[in-house]
């Protein structure tokens, strides 16, 4: 007979020990804890990050948020949400219809991990630059995109660790990118992981959400997903 906990990587079923948890499942909690604690200050590599885009034909430029340092990041999330002086004149020198950006945001982990295999399934234009930012949060998306006067952001970046997975992937999408954007004027395709949304899967929602996005002239609320689960004929999922 199957249990619950065939079905779900969430903790269930987890059976007790008198009035408390099994010595394994309490030492998986505690385990499951700090790995998710790691995750959150481990850091961004870009130098190794860098090599793999490039490997894969991609030109990534690499850029700071305005927090100075992870401790700073973590405090001040106002700061992840803005460039700092020297990267905001590298992108305001340039014109881009699309800002693709890769960011650390919560879990750098879930970025080397999982950032380029999924890129290899958006299938990219290579003349697209890859905006690589250190210390970034969703809406540095805004503000590059406000920038290079894009009408579509999609940022890619690490999601908050949780005690089922630290190295989880998301993906944001907002239309008309500027300072001031909200949430719910963004689409997300979260749980991009190797037990959650395969990068197959991810890729095809992606192109599902941008197609419609420039159709409709927007993103968020209003868009709803419904990608469905089939490609195109050829297989394309690219942006």
């Amino acid at each position: 007979m199957r249990k619950l906990s065939d079905y779900t990587t969430a903790r269930v079923s987890l059976g007790i020990a008198g009035e408390s948890l099994p010595t394994s499942a309490l030492l998986d909690f505690r385990l499951a804890h700090a790995r998710a604690r790691d995750a959150v200050h481990f850091p961004l590599d870009s130098a190794a990050l860098t090599k793999e885009l490039m490997d894969c034909g991609l030109t990534p430029v690499l850029l700071r948020s305005a927090a100075a340092n992870r401790d700073e990041y973590l405090r001040r999330p106002d700061k992840g949400r803005r460039l700092d002086e020297s990267s905001t004149g590298v992108v305001g020198r340039c014109k881009c219809g699309t800002a693709l950006i890769v960011a650390d945001g919560l879990s750098a982990l879930a970025v080397h991990r999982h950032a380029v295999p999924l890129l290899k399934e958006m299938a990219p234009n290579h003349e697209l630059p890859i905006w690589l930012v250190q210390q970034g949060r969703v809406a540095i998306g805004d503000h590059i995109g406000e920038l290079l006067k894009a009408e579509l952001s999609i940022v890619i970046l690490g999601e908050r660790p949780g005690l089922s997975t630290p190295d989880s992937l998301g993906i944001y999408v907002t239309w008309a990118p500027r300072i001031g954007r909200t949430d719910a004027e963004r689409n997300c395709i979260s749980n991009i992981h190797r037990h959650g949304l395969s990068y197959v899967e991810a890729a095809h929602k992606l192109a599902f959400l941008t197609n419609e996005a420039r159709k409709r002239n927007l993103t968020g609320v209003t868009l709803k997903e419904a990608a469905g689960n089939f490609l195109t004929s050829d297989g394309n999922t690219g942006i």
